[in-house]
């Protein structure tokens, strides 16, 4: 335990030093400050850069805990905590005109539950090479360019509502690191189309985190050696064109752009997924997930800045018959009792699960300059709506709430948000019926560069 909380405190302090170091040397030496960011220019026309960038979103919550739930087997009915739902670190380097290179490190979901000096690690790690400019680009490593949805890979600093849908990060954690896989990948636009498509090698099951238990009747992760993963997303940008330097898709552009995208995309892996038939035989099945969805995000008067964001979606899920999966997010209980649900331990809830899935959202951005230092509002609401198999009732999450960038921008933003959950329970009968609902208040602080 001493060498390793040695070992990352020489971790935290070299990416300090080097950081520090960087901004000091392009502050004096090359400054290309215009948009806010600490880049260093590599030619003339600054085509050829090393750019940094900093996050981090500081959680302050209360949390109405599903029955039964536990911390350090003591129950607990609800639970106040501060966490960092996200700390990181991001690197750019566009090297030459056709050489590219990204890191991201840093750490999720650091709580009072969390072990002590642990938890940083490498998000992102990826080299890429433009082989036809903006038409096709070649890359492989640890990276976020995923199929199957819009916010399969969001952009983590401008999410509309407090946190992405994470549902759309379909195998985060359990064949993945936080949605980032091992892989290969093409991404580019042709004209008006953005496209995105990677073959990976799904980590193994066997260091899920939390683990996903064994073979039972109803399905569940294979254990054997997993075979290749293929994905793809497609984006239709009818209005403005949006990055594509990363993976990551911006949550509310704020009235900076008028876009309207229409996508489409899938994930498929061979025998991923493994039950038990009646004779306790056996049973391989792929993973196939679909899904289509549109982005709209525009402003409504440019002169008073106000401005709207809407999304929706619909995916079709296969993960096999009877698969679901309670997501708890920095869950703030670790254990449940002998009164515990379905839904498990703290403010998790069948957030995956073979079947259908609706999600929309909605944000108003008032107006611009409506409160000091250039402050605005913008109230959101946002929802999921979730037919799975497995559960004899529909599961329909809600929450809404309101971000307040303090000086107009997402680099420093409060956002208060509540969600609304369903607590399920199984029946004698073997049914699954949502039996109560409970809340979580959340608070957030993010600061970025």
């Amino acid at each position: 335990m001493v060498l390793n909380e040695i070992k990352m405190k020489k971790i935290y302090i070299t990416l300090i030093i080097i950081l520090t170091c960087s901004v000091l040397f392009v502050k004096a030496q090359n400054p290309l400050l215009s948009d806010q960011s600490l880049k260093f220019r590599l030619n003339e026309e600054g085509t050829h850069y090393v750019r940094l960038t900093f996050l981090n979103q500081v959680w302050v919550r209360y949390t109405e805990t599903n029955p039964g739930s536990t911390v350090f087997n003591s129950p607990v009915d609800n639970v106040f905590d501060i966490g960092l739902r996200r700390t990181r670190f991001q690197l750019y380097d566009q090297v030459t005109d056709k050489v590219f290179f990204y890191t991201q490190f840093g750490q999720n979901n650091f709580s009072y539950l969390s072990q002590k000096f642990t938890g940083a690690f490498f998000h992102d790690a990826l080299v890429e090479y433009h082989a036809l400019d903006r038409k096709l680009a070649l890359g492989a490593g640890l990276s976020g360019w995923n199929g199957v949805s819009r916010y399969a890979s969001p952009s983590v600093g401008s999410f509309l509502s407090l946190d992405a849908p994470l549902y759309q990060q379909t195998t985060n954690s359990v064949s993945d690191q936080f949605l980032r896989k091992l892989s290969v990948y093409a991404k580019g636009k042709l004209g008006k189309l953005d496209y995105r498509l990677a073959l990976a090698k799904p980590m193994a099951i066997q260091n899920a985190s939390p683990g996903i238990g064994g073979i039972s009747f109803n399905s569940n992760f294979s254990e054997e050696p997993p075979k290749l993963q293929t994905q793809g997303y497609f984006m239709y940008q009818f209005l403005d064109e949006e990055s594509n330097t990363t993976p990551y898709t911006t949550g509310t552009h704020l009235g900076k752009k008028r876009v309207f995208n229409i996508g489409a995309g899938f994930q498929h892996q061979k025998d991923a997924m493994w039950h038990l038939d009646n004779t306790f035989n056996t049973v391989f099945t792929p993973m196939t997930l679909l899904a289509v969805d549109v982005f709209y995000d525009a402003p409504l008067n440019e002169e008073k800045g106000n401005a709207i964001t809407a999304y929706g979606s619909f995916h079709h899920l296969d993960y096999g018959p009877g698969y679901i999966r309670n997501v708890g997010v920095m869950n703030p209980a670790n254990g449940t009792n002998g009164a515990g649900t379905f839904n498990g331990a703290g403010d998790a809830f069948p957030m995956l699960g073979t079947g259908n899935v609706f999600y929309g959202q909605f944000g108003y951005l008032i107006k611009k300059d409506m409160l000091p230092n250039g402050g605005s509002l913008q109230p959101y609401i946002a929802s999921q709506y979730a037919n799975f198999d497995r559960l004899t009732d529909n599961m329909m999450m809600i929450e809404t709430g309101v971000n307040w960038f303090i000086h107009g921008t997402h680099a420093s933003k409060f956002t208060f948000n509540y969600q609304n959950r369903p607590v399920f329970e199984q029946q004698p009968s073997g049914d699954v019926t949502v039996t109560s609902r409970k809340g979580m208040y959340q608070l957030q602080f993010q600061i970025s560069i």
